[in-house]
């Protein structure tokens, strides 16, 4: 991403390791922009890419699934803006390989006699729209050349942060439980903060395990009203640990919980309530300090007490890989006699 934002003039990171530019206004070809392009990262990340060069993001998405494909004959880029090579494209890619559409859309599409991008393309927008979604008109529309979808650079906040993980082992009391729900409120603060955004009510969730048969079953949920809107670690825990109390019930093994922080703003959406309890000022200089150390000396250096010690709850994860390039632990040791 480093190397596409010091090259291009607008980039959207679609994920991890894909991305869209704006290229208007490069000189051409831009054909031989997208080699150097590739090359580049090539030389600084050791990752080979595609590159698809087209008028829209699905034909753009179309033209990067051939550079990948058929990578010796293109050099891994392709330009789908002449209609021809378009067209030809079009015509033997699989419905299905079309960017939004599925396995289950696909056989929907298939039912219609549509087998293959072009005959898509062909067919009428406005029915498909009546019998899908505007999503599929839009997608029909871009694979025509015109532009339905634009660049986003402005990434959107989660509407939901959740943190939910399954117990090493059944746990059937209450303290471990607790620990294990400590954990998942303080790693959702922590990602809440990340997006700078307050939230204003925390659900908690307990289950059984589901698949087997001699268990016996329970799952149960309950919503949380923080007093107002915050960030801090201190008060999602408490709202947490009290909503647990509600839904545990005796006798039972569980296997998993949830932590999910809803009804989310930022701070500069909050209005504070005349009549309500006001905010604690100091939690916020006391969570900047938090996240600062953790950053920085590794997550997991400050935490809530409870969870010093050993956590009966943690995942197994005995199939981890080994990270032996991030930590000392993992690092091989090579033994010569």
């Amino acid at each position: 991403m480093s190397v596409l934002e010091a090259r291009l003039p607008s980039v959207e990171a679609y994920s991890i390791d894909e991305a869209f530019a704006e290229l208007t206004g490069l000189p051409e070809p831009l054909e031989n922009i997208g080699r150097q392009l590739r090359a580049e990262v090539l030389k600084k990340t050791g990752i080979p890419v595609g590159i698809g060069i087209a008028p829209t993001k699905t034909l753009a998405k179309l033209a990067n699934h051939a550079a990948k494909r058929w990578q010796q004959q293109t050099g891994g880029v392709v330009d789908l803006r002449d209609p021809e090579r378009r067209n030809k494209l079009l015509r033997i890619t699989p419905v299905g390989d079309i960017w939004g559409i599925g396995s289950r859309l696909s056989a929907q599409l298939k039912a219609l006699n549509i087998n293959t991008a072009w005959e898509l393309t062909q067919a009428d927008v406005w029915t498909l729209r009546q019998r899908f979604n505007v999503l599929m008109e839009k997608t029909v529309r871009e694979l025509r050349g015109t532009p339905c979808l634009s660049l986003e650079q402005v990434i959107e906040p989660k509407q939901e942060i959740c943190c939910s993980r399954s117990f090493g082992q059944r746990l059937r009391e209450l303290t471990p439980i607790a620990d294990a729900v400590t954990a998942f409120a303080s790693r959702a603060a922590e990602k809440l903060r990340q997006q700078g955004s307050l939230c204003r009510q925390v659900r908690v969730s307990l289950r059984t395990g589901m698949f087997k048969p001699s268990e016996a079953k329970y799952a149960n949920g309950i919503l949380c009203q923080l007093p107002y809107p915050t960030d801090d670690s201190r008060l999602i825990i408490k709202a947490a640990l009290f909503g647990l109390e509600q839904v545990y019930r005796e006798g039972f093994s569980y296997a998993k919980a949830q932590v999910l922080l809803s009804d989310l703003c930022s701070h500069t959406d909050y209005t504070p309530d005349l009549f309500s309890q006001a905010p604690v000022n100091q939690g916020q200089q006391l969570m900047s300090t938090l996240d600062a150390i953790n950053q920085r000396w590794g997550r997991g250096t400050l935490q809530p007490a409870r969870l010093a010690k050993t956590a009966d709850w943690a995942m197994r994860q005995t199939l981890l890989s080994p990270a032996y390039t991030t930590r000392w632990q993992s690092t091989l040791v090579a033994n010569a006699k």
